[in-house]
């Protein structure tokens, strides 16, 4: 009988083998973007996203929270995620530059280095509201030995759920420090 178990599972793993490489074949590049839309859905999940996430650029993402912070998080291998404006692909890793259609409009470096003086004083601005949202989240969780709550002393099961929604609010404002300290490194 064990024969026939270790048969029968080299059997699926070889039928397996198999649909993949035909979905492979068949989907290509389209089923690598399922795949990063599914990181991107996981990641945004994960990050309290109540919104669709919103690509920034490279592989970087933008969402809304229930408390009505800006969520930001980075999903390697994403960076041609369908953005729901339809701008595709925006990385700034591509060195290959398609020309203008004739006619096309140009900014001139003035408009442009002022548009990146704003857009790098706004994600200043947030750095500074993330990093004073992590020091209050910080006080609250107490090192994870917050003071009960009154109806928390009688059930110490919500006052785990505390500390475990005290533990998250910590860790979302440090992934979203980070995600905004790298894109502003990617400026300068």
């Amino acid at each position: 009988m064990r024969n026939h178990a270790f048969i029968a599972g080299k059997r699926c793993a070889h039928a397996l083998a198999w649909c993949l490489a035909i979905a492979f074949a068949l989907g290509g590049p389209a089923l690598v973007r399922d795949v990063s839309a599914q990181t991107v859905a996981s990641k945004a999940k994960e990050s309290g996203c109540i919104d669709t996430p919103r690509i920034l650029g490279g592989s970087m993402f933008r969402c809304a929270t229930a408390s009505g912070v800006s969520a930001y998080f980075n999903v390697p291998g994403a960076e041609n995620y369908p953005s729901p404006s339809g701008s595709g692909n925006t990385s700034r890793g591509k060195t290959t530059a398609t020309p203008s259609p004739a006619g096309f409009p140009k900014v001139d470096t003035a408009t442009q280095k002022g548009r990146d003086d704003m857009r790098r004083k706004v994600l200043a601005d947030e750095l500074a509201a993330e990093e004073k949202l992590l020091a209050d989240a910080r006080i609250s969780y107490a090192n994870g030995a917050p003071v009960p709550l009154g109806e928390e002393q009688a059930n110490a099961d919500k006052y785990r759920e505390r500390i475990a929604r005290l533990r998250q609010s910590v860790q979302l404002h440090e992934r979203n420090i980070e995600a905004l300290k790298k894109e502003l490194g990617n400026m300068r």
